[in-house]
């Protein structure tokens, strides 16, 4: 568990994977994805994603408000796919019910996980990606002290897709240890 001043970090549990399913069926939490998740598929990746975090001690953890809110959606690191272009590497990402935007959450949890990312895991550099057009997870990054490094077609999806350009973001630990000054 990783406490930061308003929000806790911590491994998934069943009754995550309710709130979890609505926001993957929300239209605007989903925006920048392909389609919306079937209560089926939310769980699914709700528990490989609690799976991975048993396994390696870490990974997209869920966040809750203390007091408030048990669940309002995850936070933290990542192994993406061998076919990305920029892998083997570790992204940061996250996902958030849309009550909880605009809070600041997203950028407390982020930093957060950068911390743990490279003072625990030892990590030189941590990446970041989403559509051209996702301007707010942009913000996000830039707030956490990332850059943009590039575009590149998200392997997965046709060119033709209007969300298959993305763009890629970057931190390494030296420049994080200036930006956490």
């Amino acid at each position: 568990m990783i406490r930061t001043e308003r929000l806790i970090l911590r491994q998934w549990d069943d009754e995550d994977l309710h709130p979890f399913s609505q926001m993957c069926g929300d239209k605007d939490v989903m925006e920048f994805f392909p389609t919306l998740l079937t209560e089926e598929e939310s769980y699914s990746i709700g528990r490989r994603i609690k799976s991975l975090i048993a396994e390696r001690g870490w990974g997209f953890w869920a966040v809750e408000i203390p007091g408030q809110s048990k669940f309002i959606g995850f936070v933290g690191l990542h192994i993406p796919k061998e076919s990305m272009p920029f892998s083997p590497c570790v992204e940061i990402g996250w996902r958030l019910a849309k009550r909880y935007w605009g809070m600041g959450y997203a950028t407390e949890a982020a930093k957060e996980s950068l911390r743990y990312a490279f003072t625990h895991l030892g990590l030189d550099e941590v990446v970041s990606f989403t559509t051209v057009g996702n301007i707010r997870s942009q913000s996000v990054m830039e707030k956490i002290g990332m850059a943009y490094t590039s575009n590149f077609e998200h392997p997965d999806l046709e060119p033709s897709d209007p969300l298959c350009e993305h763009v890629l973001y970057k931190i390494s630990k030296d420049q994080w240890e200036l930006h956490a000054l």
